[in-house]
């Protein structure tokens, strides 16, 4: 009854975030959603969770004494709390800088990380995927006031950092972990001139993260030596996480390209063709880590005598699969058929 009571309060303290118009009430939303998912966090009572949940906290805490600092400020300057009202380039960009670190951007993204590494793999989904939402929604609302060259500057840091990050891990929560920070790259580097395709991008990330994450856990896969062993499982299940690292990469013709085309047309209609031509480049260094989980997971099929102790996984029913399976392969295949 009390994790039940704990998810509504996130759930709710979300939809009230987006669907508020005043600095106050966001800030008061946020922090709501922050206490809701502590417990998620923590409930393994192991002391890698227990740090991960610290961790979170104090981030999440710096994050809302910076949001509320530059709310009160725009208040004392222009009388209102709106969010449309931030004229300002000190409020709104210190704005900008408490939102990305909720969400885990350059130069405020180390705690992400360690808090997924701390976490179970449901808990590392709910941050990755719903604890993005409210800070992105509020991102988009004041979007008109968000310095460009700032926003594309920590953009273009976090395509960077995120693409070098991932490259060196074996975990793959961590590896998750610097593909958010990559992706997030990619929606604030469009905020200023087309909020609209940094939408687009972080509703695909989500679509796409939310069965990577869910076919994990049904595997118990958390490491790249157990996505060696993935495939005597289940051969469906493991063809279908191939296919969604790859789209989550942005191969293209795979659902994750979209957004970045849109992106890309975008900054080379704003005459900013050095730019796009250098996110292009850092997107390889996301890809070159996907294809080494893809090439572990599908084409390296583990020898028959191991010399090393196998993964004991639960038996993957028919059910649970048929309910994941559609779900994953609709998210992979059926976007790009929008492009015009």
């Amino acid at each position: 009854m009390s994790t039940a009571m704990i998810f509504v309060g996130l759930i709710l303290s979300t939809i009230l975030a987006t669907a508020s118009n005043s600095w106050l009430l966001a800030w008061l939303c946020l922090e709501l959603n922050t206490l809701s998912i502590l417990p998620f966090i923590s409930k393994t009572k192991h002391p890698r969770a227990i740090e991960a949940a610290t961790k979170y906290f104090l981030t999440q805490a710096t994050a809302s004494c910076l949001l509320l600092l530059a709310g009160t400020l725009n208040a004392w300057l222009t009388g209102t709390w709106d969010m449309t009202q931030m004229s300002n380039k000190l409020t709104s960009t210190t704005m900008l800088i408490a939102l990305t670190m909720k969400m885990g951007t350059v130069p405020t993204h180390f705690w992400l990380p360690e808090v997924l590494q701390g976490s179970t793999l449901l808990t590392a989904l709910l941050i990755s995927t719903w604890q993005k939402i409210a800070p992105m929604s509020l991102l988009f609302i004041m979007s008109n006031n968000i310095q460009p060259t700032f926003a594309l500057t920590l953009g273009l840091l976090s395509t960077t950092f995120g693409g070098w990050g991932g490259m060196n891990q074996t975990q793959l929560r961590k590896m998750m972990a610097y593909s958010s920070i990559a992706n997030m790259g990619w929606t604030v580097i469009t905020l200023t001139h087309e909020p609209k395709a940094s939408m687009i991008n972080i509703f695909t990330y989500i679509i796409l993260t939310t069965p990577t994450f869910l076919l994990m856990a049904l595997t118990s896969t958390k490491t790249l030596q157990n996505m060696t062993t993935m495939w005597s499982t289940s051969p469906l299940a493991t063809t279908t996480m191939a296919l969604l690292l790859l789209s989550t990469a942005g191969l293209p013709p795979l659902t994750g390209f979209l957004p970045k085309l849109i992106i890309m047309n975008e900054l080379v209609t704003q005459n900013l063709t050095p730019l796009a031509t250098m996110t292009m480049m850092t997107s390889l260094l996301t890809l070159s880590f996907y294809l080494r989980t893809t090439y572990l997971t599908t084409l390296l099929n583990p020898p028959s005598s191991a010399t090393s102790a196998t993964k004991w996984r639960q038996k993957m029913t028919k059910n649970k699969t048929m309910i994941l399976l559609p779900t994953a392969t609709t998210s992979t295949f059926m976007m790009p058929a929008l492009i015009p």
